[in-house]
């Protein structure tokens, strides 16, 4: 028998969700959805053919909850849903910093809590979604959640202890390319060419060196060193940003994201 599946929390990662599980062969008409606005609600049915309910309903509906809601609204929903879920359902979360704990505590006991960090580019199919199991998930538990969100991308299960660190790292990760592209962006301007012929310059050269990371095999210092010549322009660029601190800042960077995202599961908002 087919599982009734609810997102409750529809903004562009959740409907991004509900597209790719109905590409990867769900079925519409197993899938709920939850919408704060009726019209977005209307628009997520008419688009996708999809079930829209009320929280309550779908907490009593669906066999597996995924909750995509932002952090700060993620203890008000579970107080709505809580004395509708039966502690049999699996709940799937989405929401970056909140530990599998935080809902174990606030529903039946021996809740089944999965605990997903995805990123942006589950809009492309291209996410890369970190899984963790809470203290009552089986393995069969961990795996539907492997295949919901294999369904927009590659999944990597870690310890729970790990997620912090996968947020910093590829959960805000797209937002630190899209800053280098910026970046490199506004250097070709200042080099002398227009807007969009240095953005396409920067992107395919981008995804070139994306996929070239990902099918090579190579460590990303060989693969730099291949384009490095002896005087040449890549190591006076090369030079330039360990001169300005580049690889310091990034790792800064990363362990600032990373406390970050402690404290939000400590409840710092």
């Amino acid at each position: 028998m087919p599982q009734k599946v609810a997102v409750l929390g529809t903004g562009k990662i959740g409907e991004a969700l509900l597209s790719g599980m109905i590409r990867a062969g769900w079925a519409p008409t197993d899938l709920l959805v939850t919408a704060r606005r009726p019209e977005r609600a209307r628009e997520l049915q008419e688009r996708h053919g999809v079930t829209p309910v009320g929280n309550a309903e779908a907490a009593k509906t669906a066999d597996t909850l995924i909750l995509t809601v932002k952090p700060q609204d993620m203890g008000a929903l579970l107080d709505e849903l809580a004395p509708h879920i039966p502690a049999d359902r699996l709940i799937i979360s989405g929401a970056a910093g909140i530990p599998t704990s935080f809902f174990e505590e606030r529903l039946a006991a021996g809740t089944p809590v999965v605990r997903v960090m995805t990123n942006t580019p589950a809009l492309v199919d291209e996410a890369m979604s970190v899984i963790s199991a809470g203290s009552h998930a089986t393995a069969e538990h961990v795996a539907y959640a492997e295949e919901v969100f294999g369904a927009v991308g590659k999944t990597l299960l870690v310890p729970e202890s790990q997620q912090d660190a996968c947020t910093a790292l590829s959960g805000s990760g797209p937002a630190y390319f899209f800053y280098l592209v910026e970046a490199m962006t506004d250097a070709g301007i200042l080099l002398g060419l227009p807007r969009d012929k240095a953005h396409d310059l920067i992107v395919q050269s981008a995804i070139g060196a994306a996929v070239m990371l990902r099918d090579s095999g190579e460590h990303p210092v060989k693969l730099r060193e291949n384009v490095t010549s002896p005087a040449g322009t890549t190591i006076n660029a090369i030079r330039e940003l360990e001169n300005h601190g580049v690889r310091a800042a990034l790792i800064a960077a990363l362990e600032a994201a990373r406390d970050r995202s402690r404290e939000l599961a400590s409840g710092n908002s």
